[in-house]
């Protein structure tokens, strides 16, 4: 069961029906996100409200006898049948827009997410961000922590990176997003970070997915390597019951038979997804294919058949990268990116993010 909480809700309204769920034995777990409102004459987001759904675990008998649907802040009370409750589009058929520090990611947009896959020097950083930013890119990725399947590869320069990545998104205005590794450090990185990544190797990783879903910060969920779809969205399920509800999912590419490229990306999983969640999904087309003749070609599948977003790998030497060179787009790769970005998005009906931002916050 699960409840939505009209937007004028209180603290107090929250609590009463906190209270009363637990006086059945039942648990009542409160979610948090920010959503958009759409006006549907014109099929674009029009404000930005907070969003409380509270998810019910316990006896479905005694709690349908609690009349909950009349209690004060109450605006819907939903008996939902997917395992993932309070992802499912059954209690929210209108698809959610997530904002990153004024970006959003959603079904009228398509958001540029790009950078170095590691932070390696300040230098580095920043001109991997220039280079992202004149590309088109409304939001800087880069990892300071690096879970690598050796243990010889570099790792990351931890919190050294972090402040790295800090000091350019104050150069260039862009808001960073960066990977949790542990829950030790989650705290730690949300100080730093606009939106927290889970990499494909934690997707299941239970303790952590709970731990960013107590944070306060958007948080893209990559699908693990070998995960079903079901498995990817339960995993999401974790964070939103601890209380956040602005998750961005990232297919990144799963485990197959194919050696040709790094990963297989399933180009499938967006439409499914999005019919089974509201939750945003982007792509990984870098880490999918691992080659950077492969990145554009995969970029335009994604965008044709519906991403809501794609995360991309630059570097300014490629061939001196720490990690993932092989794969980093170069100058000339931005250039036909950020050309073809526009050209499919504006046939797919969809504005770059920072357009819809620009329109957001002049009116």
């Amino acid at each position: 069961m699960v409840i939505v909480m009209a937007p004028d809700v209180t603290p107090e309204d929250i609590d009463a029906v906190v209270r009363l769920v637990e006086s059945t034995g039942g648990e009542a777990f409160v979610s948090r996100g920010v959503t958009g409102v759409f006006d549907p004459a014109t099929d674009r987001e029009q404000v930005r409200v907070t969003r409380v759904v509270i998810g019910l675990v316990g006896d479905m008998e005694q709690l349908a006898e609690l009349n909950l649907r009349e209690m004060r802040g109450v605006a819907k009370v939903t008996l939902v049948s997917s395992k993932f409750k309070l992802v499912s589009r059954e209690h929210h058929p209108q698809r959610s827009v997530v904002d990153v520090a004024g970006v959003p990611i959603g079904p009228t947009t398509m958001t540029l997410i790009a950078g170095p896959c590691a932070v390696e020097t300040p230098i580095q950083t920043l001109a991997a961000a220039r280079m992202a930013k004149a590309a088109g890119a409304t939001l800087l990725r880069g990892g300071a922590f690096k879970p690598r399947t050796s243990p010889y590869a570099f790792q990351g320069l931890g919190e050294r990176g972090l402040k790295i990545l800090s000091d350019v998104r104050d150069e260039i205005g862009l808001p960073i997003v960066t990977e949790v590794v542990g829950v030790e450090d989650v705290d730690m990185i949300a100080s730093y970070a606009d939106m927290l990544q889970i990499g494909t190797r934690n997707m299941q990783n239970f303790p952590l997915l709970q731990a960013v879903g107590a944070t306060r910060k958007p948080v893209m969920l990559k699908r693990g390597m070998n995960a079903t779809i079901e498995e990817w969205l339960m995993a999401a399920e974790y964070i939103a019951q601890r209380g956040n509800l602005d998750i961005v999912l990232c297919e990144r590419g799963i485990r197959t038979f194919e050696t040709a490229t790094r990963n297989t990306l399933d180009i499938s999983a967006v439409p499914v997804v999005q019919r089974m969640s509201h939750l945003p999904v982007i792509i990984d087309p870098s880490h999918s294919g691992g080659h950077r003749d492969l990145v554009l070609p995969l970029s335009r599948a994604g965008i044709v058949v519906g991403a809501d977003g794609l995360i991309i790998d630059v570097h300014p030497q490629p061939d001196r990268a720490l990690c993932d060179g092989p794969q980093a787009l170069i100058a000339e790769d931005l250039r036909e990116l950020s050309r073809m970005v526009g050209e499919l998005s504006a046939v797919m009906g969809r504005e770059p993010a920072d357009t819809e931002q620009e329109r957001r916050l002049a009116g």
